[in-house]
């Protein structure tokens, strides 16, 4: 996309420097811009100095737990750096000294703007004191927001959070919700009487369980994939010199969202979700996840054993279990059990991370065989179609072969 942008900066090396970065999605957002090399750099917390000193990047990102603690390695620091009190952008000047910014700003200023909250004047809840947490009181703060800071051990806490009951805003600046514990929440929404919206820094799920609790009340949300691009745009910008138009942060943020999401199948037992889900990973080169056969090999015994033997309650214990660790993946294309959708807290699992596609398909072309609970399919078509309409993000029609659905939904889902 820009050889232009990084003329005379193909010797030079980049990346993010972190204590844990195995989810991080920086490098292929900065390949996006600009195509120079950018590594990961995972630092341990005693070698943050030897880092500093023997490191031969040009320039690099700085992630938890380094943004406050990489400050003193720099000879120079820039006036909203000080100000914030955290660097997450350094480069390496020609003397061999560093310069420190902060582009979290920009990136966090960026996301204020795609949720379309007024701060001014309003109380803003912000969950966290770290490095993050700074950047976002500093920019709340230049709005003219009533900024509150809640922590664990502070005099706002998270035992008293509810006397902020009145908040227009909630921004979570912790990492609790983040891979692999997505089912974590860091509070209660449902103490907050006048929440306008609800902003997660996390990007990975790309709905943390506190957005999909903010949904579900009706409050607008936004996830930390766009912070994380404006941000990575800003940093591209003062690695190379060169400037970029904010528009490349929507396309950009728009294609990560579709290469990570999940694409979940649901619908009637035997509507043909493991054949099309099967068709549609090939197709898209993903990989390809079937609830079932996870529970066979979690359980050692098949569904219709497992319902048979300990009843459908017992099934369903399993089913949700599964589904937990299947879909907390990012990328994949998973077949759900026709009952999945019986269980509620199914629902939020699956919105975490993917894009929910009930197949409809006529009873008459269900498939029945070795299915103990479709012995009356009209019956359990009336409870369940409901269900799967909740569920559902998008409903495709399901007549026809498996790759005519298939490539609705494939149609669908990249439209």
């Amino acid at each position: 996309m820009a050889k232009e942008y990084i003329e005379g900066f193909a010797h030079k090396k980049f990346g993010l420097i972190g204590e844990k970065l195995g989810h991080s999605f920086s490098p292929q957002i900065h390949k996006a811009f600009a195509d120079y090399p950018y590594s990961l750099c995972e630092v341990e917390r005693n070698s943050l100095g030897e880092f500093m000193k023997e490191n031969t990047l040009s320039g690099f990102n700085v992630t938890i737990p380094y943004k406050q603690d990489v400050m003193k390695y720099c000879a120079e620091i820039s006036q909203r750096a000080r100000r914030i009190g955290a660097v997450n952008t350094v480069v390496r000047r020609s003397d061999g000294t560093y310069f420190g910014d902060n582009t979290d700003y920009d990136g966090f200023s960026y996301m204020l703007s795609e949720i379309s909250v007024d701060v001014k004047g309003k109380k803003v809840v912000v969950l966290g004191s770290g490095g993050a947490s700074k950047t976002v009181q500093t920019v709340l703060g230049e709005l003219g927001a009533d900024v509150v800071v809640v922590s664990r051990n502070g005099e706002n806490n998270y035992e008293n959070i509810a006397n902020h009951k009145d908040a227009a805003l909630l921004v979570n600046a912790t990492p609790v919700g983040m891979y692999p514990n997505t089912s974590e929440v860091p509070a209660d929404l449902s103490v907050f009487e006048c929440l306008e919206g609800v902003c997660d820094l996390i990007y990975n799920p790309l709905r943390t369980a506190l957005l999909v609790q903010a949904e579900s009340m009706g409050i607008k949300t936004v996830n930390g994939l766009s912070m994380l691009v404006s941000q990575a745009k800003r940093a591209c910008e003062i690695f190379t010199g060169e400037s970029l138009s904010d528009r490349v942060i929507k396309t950009i943020t728009k294609e990560m969202t579709e290469d990570t999401e999940n694409i979940a199948l649901i619908g009637m037992p035997g509507c043909g979700k493991s054949s099309v889900g099967k068709y549609i990973a090939q197709k898209l080169h993903r990989d390809f996840v079937d609830t079932d056969e996870e529970i066979v090999k979690y359980a050692k015994r098949t569904p219709s054993e497992i319902i048979r033997s300990d009843g459908e309650a017992e099934f369903r214990k399993i089913e949700t279990q599964v589904l937990e660790n299947v879909a907390k993946e990012k990328g994949r294309i998973i077949a759900t059990g026709g009952g999945i959708v019986t269980v509620d807290e199914n629902k939020g699992i699956l919105r975490r991370n993917s894009k929910i596609i009930y197949i409809e398909r006529d009873l008459s072309l269900l498939a029945t065989e070795d299915r103990p609970l479709s012995t009356d399919l009209e019956k359990l078509f009336t409870v369940r179609e409901p269900l799967y309409k909740s569920f559902a993000d998008v409903m495709i029609n399901g007549s026809g072969s498996v790759e005519e659905v298939g490539e609705r939904i494939i149609s669908e889902v990249l439209k």
